[in-house]
This record gives structure tokens, sequence and C-alpha cells, in this order.
């Protein structure tokens, strides 16, 4: 028989103490195969499964085992399984899957410690303490489009999953305020406004038609053009006129980016380009005194094993460009900010140069040759966002929509549809622009974060604002119906955690329970994989387990349990 194992909790998490009892299972049953590992999934006829017995059988069958197939191996593994009060019953089905349904007991139990507790007990323990995600990255003096949307939304939401999970997030926003584009933009600064004392936003105005103009003058005037060109070397070089008209600029850029993250509730810390330049040097001397930079064409290069061109990381003409910064930041981030983790969100168009200079860091001896070995890097590269032809989302004119639009667009689509339902009448102004605000950016980010973001996505307002099927504002109605299930019971919730009790007894009542329960693997997962979707597929049908839940049973008093900071994101 068995020994009884002290249930010492992983609290909410059934997969993982599932596991728990299987490792000992399996090390009984085949002592001889110690390093196998339990597989546990949710089962289509049980609520788990373990899917350890065809893949032992294969291993053992050749080595005079006692067992006769996959189905014996199963069945020794549920005699083997140490008795928990968290497991009912086991079975076996097909060729030795052995079906797990837990105890409804034990499950109302569980959830009655969270209530009591608190949702961040749930949360998962992964391997890793102090993270960077590098995300949203726009460019100074360009405006935020379409195309930060998706690293903004999406790296703001691995930060917060991560963050959840007890992991320390160091939020970096590497945006591009150095480079040759900053001569052409003081030199025109300077023309515009010879006291750069005055210069203000009203007084600049479109920052992105400043941008336009001084690269229309750039290339049409040869003059202009070598003004620019020396304004570079001054900057560089340190000049403090032109450090000063720089900071002007990128000034007024961070302004115009910070109205968007507020809008989006976001949270970044700059670190763009600038910051790591005085650093290159010495990376680069580093590179070279390992042997990995060579001279080609006038220019300093490392070559890399499966790629004919090679990472270049000084210029020909002495200059210094991403790679030569990307290097050094990742550099910093690991000798100075000794990060373990660090996640880089671009569009799937940089996966090359990503793979390039990871490979160089490997050659350096930064990072393990295993890339799932700590510290490691990993490029979240992710799919287009798309319009009606399915093509890159433009304006009629072409022009790559500005994000801000989108904010407005979404704000006011949501305000109309709620005036347009009474709501006006009935809230104070505040309250509408504030639920319209919630309902418009939600249903933004929620139709991104719910496609897998290695495809693209074709953007519809009428679809992400829709009431029914998978959007934020199915999701928002769920917890609109919870909450007035609370108000209107009268009951003290907290004292409800307290002293109530769970019983499921109803199917759809233990189908709830169950989905409930599965929420810290379900995060454990998305961290892991960095896909945000997993997370969005687990509201959807948490929302729809209630749904039925609300329609089955009679409900007086229903608890909101899914409230933890992780999903601000979506309001």
């Amino acid at each position: 028989m068995a020994t009884i194992v002290a249930n010492k909790e992983l609290t909410g998490n059934p997969r993982r103490q599932l596991a728990k009892l299987f490792d000992v299972s399996l090390k009984l049953t085949v002592p001889d195969e110690p390093n196998v590992e339990p597989l546990i999934e949710p089962g289509k006829f049980g609520d788990y499964q373990c899917n350890n017995a065809m893949g032992l059988w294969s291993i053992i069958k050749g080595k005079g085992t006692q067992f006769k197939g996959p189905p014996a191996v199963g069945q020794a593994l549920i005699k083997s399984l140490p008795t928990s009060e968290m497991v009912e019953s086991c079975s076996i089905a097909g060729p030795g899957f052995v079906n797990v349904v837990l105890s409804a007991k034990w499950m109302a139990k569980s959830i009655e410690n969270m209530l009591i507790d608190g949702i961040d007990t749930w949360a998962p323990t992964l391997s890793v303490k102090r993270a960077v995600v590098d995300f949203s990255s726009p460019n100074i003096a360009k405006e935020m489009h379409v195309g930060h949307l998706r690293s903004t939304i999406i790296g703001d939401t691995l930060a917060r999953m991560l963050e959840y999970s007890k992991v320390e997030v160091l939020r970096r926003n590497h945006v591009g305020d150095w480079g040759t584009q900053f001569g052409m933009l003081i030199e025109f600064l300077f023309e515009k406004f010879p006291d750069t004392d005055s210069v203000t936003e009203t007084a600049i105005g479109d920052l992105q038609m400043f941008y336009k103009k001084s690269k229309l003058k750039f290339d049409l005037d040869p003059e202009f053009k070598e003004k620019a060109q020396q304004a570079v070397v001054r900057l560089q070089g340190g000049d403090p006129v032109y450090l000063k008209a720089w900071a002007k600029i990128c000034e007024i850029s961070r302004n115009e980016f910070a109205k968007v993250y507020q809008r989006l509730r976001v949270e970044l810390e700059e670190k763009g380009e600038s910051f790591y330049n005085p650093y290159i040097a010495n990376v680069i001397e580093e590179l070279s005194s390992k042997g990995l930079v060579e001279e080609s064409k006038g220019a300093r290069v490392i070559f890399i094993e499966g790629f004919k061109a090679p990472l270049i990381v000084v210029k020909s003409d002495g200059g210094f460009n991403y790679a030569s910064t990307d290097l050094t930041a990742l550099w910093y981030r690991l000798s100075e900010e000794k990060a373990e983790w660090i996640i880089y969100l671009t569009d799937l168009g940089q996966q090359q140069h990503f793979h390039m200079f990871f490979k160089a860091a490997r050659k350096a001896g930064w990072l393990p040759d295993d890339d799932k070995t700590y510290p490691r890097v990993n490029h979240v590269g992710f799919g287009l966002v798309l319009g009606d032809d399915n093509k890159r989302f433009r304006t009629r004119s072409t022009e790559v929509v500005r994000l801000v639009d989108l904010l407005d667009e979404a704000k006011d689509r949501s305000k109309a549809a709620l005036i347009e339902r009474g709501k006006d009448k009935e809230w104070t102004p505040e309250e509408l622009d504030q639920t319209a605000e919630a309902v418009g950016y939600g249903a933004l980010k929620y139709a991104d974060l719910k496609t897998n973001r290695l495809t693209g996505y074709t953007f519809s307002f009428d679809q992400m604002l829709n009431d029914k099927g998978d959007t934020a504002v199915y999701l928002l109605y769920a917890h609109a119906r919870i909450c007035s299930i609370i108000r209107k019971s009268g009951k003290d919730i907290d004292e409800l955690k307290k002293t109530g009790k769970i019983a499921l007894d109803h199917a759809a009542e233990r189908a709830l329970g169950l989905h409930l329960l599965q929420f810290a693997e379900t995060v454990e997962e998305a961290c892991t994989t960095l896909l945000p979707n997993v997370l969005c597929k687990y509201l959807y049908y948490l929302s729809e387990e209630f749904t039925k839940f609300y329609s089955s049973c009679q409900v007086l008093v229903y608890l909101c349990l899914i409230d933890p900071p992780l999903f601000s994101s979506f309001s």
C-alpha cells in the first residue's frame, strides 16, 4: 500500500499537486527509471489525466518488465499513488491514460482558503527573480502609431503576469533617442527657433509634421544636409548647445508618449539608446579582445554561423548602430542590472536581427548555449495589425494610423453605445466618460491580446465592441453581473468569506469551481510560453462557466474572485 504523504499544498495549483503525487507513484512503480517526469494535463474523461503509461511502456518493454502493456502500467501507477484528500477517484482509459477526478470537498475547501488568504497566495512560483521586459520603444520626434500598439499592450501584460508571479520586472522603454536623424532635427529647430529656450510643444505643433519637414529639407537641400551631418558630430561630441536642443526635442516627445501611456495605464521606465552610448566603446573592445570582431569592407563586424551577412557593430564611418546599442544594452542588463531573463517585444520583421545578436552574445560567453537556461533572452515577436483588405492597417491616405486617434475613436464609439442605452441619463458626465474609456480601451487591448501574438489580426471596432462572443465587453458584462449580485444581496462579503461554506453539489457549480482552481496553472503557462492569449482564453471560458452556473443555479450571493492587479490591464 502506498505511503500516505503529507498534503503540503501548492496553493491553488491542482496540476502541480497531482504532479507531486504521481512523482511518488512513478518512483514506486518503475524505480529503475528515476528521471521520468510526471505528465499531467487537464483531462477529457476526468478533471486531469496522467499520460506517462505509454511513454514508460516504450522504455521498459524490452527490459524484462512484469507489465504486459500500457494499461497495466497505468493500473500500477494508480495502485502506487499516495492517498490524498484532493483525489476522489482514478480510472484507466484507452492505452493507459490515468483519469483523475478531484474531490469536490477538497475543491470547495481550496476556494474557501483562497477567499480568506487572497488571490496572491495562488501566484505561480517561477524559477526567475528579476526580468527585463523591453517594450513599446517609439522613436523620438515621431508619434506613436498602430505599429506600437501590440508591443505596448503585449509587453505591459507580460510584465503584469510576471509581477503577479512575484518576479521583479524592470519595465524598459528603449526609445530611439540617439542617431543621425537628430542632426537634421536640431538644425531645423535652429532655423525655426533661433532661441531654443523659447521652444514649447505649442510652438512646434505637430512633432510628426516637424520631422517630415526636416526630412524633406534634408533630402532636397545639400547645404542643409551638410549642416545636419555636422550637427550629429557636434551632438555626439558633447557640444552643450546641441545637447540642449536635443534634450528639448526629447522632452516634447516624451510628454506626448506619456499621454498615451497614461490613457493605456501602462508604466515604463525610459532607458533609451542614448543611455547606453557611453558604454558602447568598452563593450566593442571587450568583444574585440575575445576575437569576435573582424574588419570587413571598412566596417567592424561579427560573423555569425548560419547567416550570410555579418552583424555590423561599427559602421565604416566609425559610427555605432542598432546592433552595437543592443549588444551594449544586453551587457548592461546582465552585468549591471543582474537580470536573469530579458524579453524583447517587437514585430516579427526584426526576428533575424535578434537571432544574430543573441548568437553574438552567446559567442561572447554572456549567455549560456542552452536557450532554456538562465540567464536567458527571448524575442517576443508578433504579427501585424491588418485592415479590412488584409494588408497593414493604414488610413485612406495610406498614412500609418496614429495610436492616439485609435484611442479617441475607441472611447467615442463606446460612449455613443452607452448613450444609446440611456446611460447618459443615469450617470454623471464624469461617470459616463470613465466608463467609455474603460470599455473602449479595454476592448482595444483585449482584441489584441486574445489573438496568438505570432499571427496578425484584423482591426475592427465593430467586432471588438460587440457585447457577444469573445470580447472585452462580454467579459465586462459578466463582471458587472457578478458585482450586481453582490450589491443586491446586501451581505457583508468580507464577513461571508470568513464564515460562509462552499458546496459544489451542482454540476455547474463544480465546473465553475474547477475552472477557478486552474487559474494559477494558466498564469504559469502564459508566463512560460509568453502567450497572453492563453490567459484571455481562460477569462472567456470563466465568463462562460459563470453564465452556465448563473443560469442553472439560484444565485443569492456569488463572489467575484478574479480581481488582482493583473487584470487591470483589461480595464
